[in-house]
């Protein structure tokens, strides 16, 4: 039986701890966003970047990279967009107020692997609230940009221990099995799929309304066309299609105030 859902991850930003006074070295922070849309839609992604590319005057198949276009052109591209019948959840982390970054540091994709837990759970969330009667088998396929260094054997391992400790600790670990199975985790190249370049515009249009550029401003005109397409669990978007780490919303707005931008979303 056909998925329920497909979910496309892409992220935005760097894993590094290399900051500098002047705001120059590593990303202060690091995003990692999912696209998910019901199996029966997803070609609409496909027409979505199909007419982007028509507006940008791209040729047909050209890959879209977000932060390689000029503003005048993001703008058109983040409002179709928005405009796609889909929910999106992401994980924004400032890294300048993890506790132990050398944990980080000396264990080679951790934080990517540690925010792909956090952005899992919620996703397993969404597909489990939205199931409908007959369409799917429940689940969702799990589909991350390649990144050509990184083990994704390596993400599904990780998953399969996460899924054991969550027996042990419901309340440690809160991925739904009735949605993520490990088994259905795969690493596709950003060019292939429409819905990983949607992704990418995703995960980059958050990161231009948290990163302080090199005059002390942020862009954050892309973030109206996103808000419609948040996850939201009862009304609630934080903590469900907005979860902020590693520390809750309002200490993390105390040390970077540019995540004011977040709120209202």
């Amino acid at each position: 039986m056909k998925p329920s859902y497909l979910t496309y991850i892409d992220e935005s930003g760097d894993e590094g701890f290399v900051f500098n006074a002047d705001g120059s070295g590593s990303s202060r922070w690091f995003v990692l966003s999912a696209a998910v849309i019901r199996q029966a839609n997803d070609l609409q992604m496909v027409s979505c970047l199909k007419a982007v590319r028509e507006v940008l005057k791209k040729p047909p198949k050209t890959p879209l990279h977000f932060v390689d276009l000029k503003h005048e052109q993001r703008v058109p591209y983040i409002r179709r967009v928005g405009e796609l019948p889909m929910r999106t959840v992401s994980v924004l982390v400032y890294k300048p107020l993890i506790a132990e970054p050398e944990k980080f540091q000396n264990t080679k994709y951790l934080l990517y692997r540690y925010a792909s837990r956090l952005l899992l759970e919620r996703v397993s969330w969404l597909c489990r609230d939205g199931r409908r009667t007959g369409e799917g088998d429940g689940f969702t396929e799990v589909i991350f940009s390649n990144r050509s260094n990184m083990s994704y054997e390596d993400i599904r391992a990780y998953l399969r221990l996460l899924l054991k400790q969550a027996e042990a600790n419901p309340q440690q670990v809160q991925i739904d099995r009735t949605a993520i199975d490990p088994e259905r985790i795969q690493a596709v190249e950003h060019s292939e799929l429409a819905g990983l370049q949607v992704a990418d515009a995703v995960a980059s249009g958050f990161h231009f309304a948290l990163k302080v550029n090199r005059y002390g401003e942020t862009e954050t005109s892309y973030l109206p066309h996103l808000k419609k397409t948040l996850y939201r669990h009862k009304g609630e978007v934080m903590g469900y299609g907005l979860k902020v780490w590693p520390d809750d919303f309002g200490t993390v707005k105390s040390k970077a105030p540019e995540a004011k931008h977040l709120e209202g979303l």
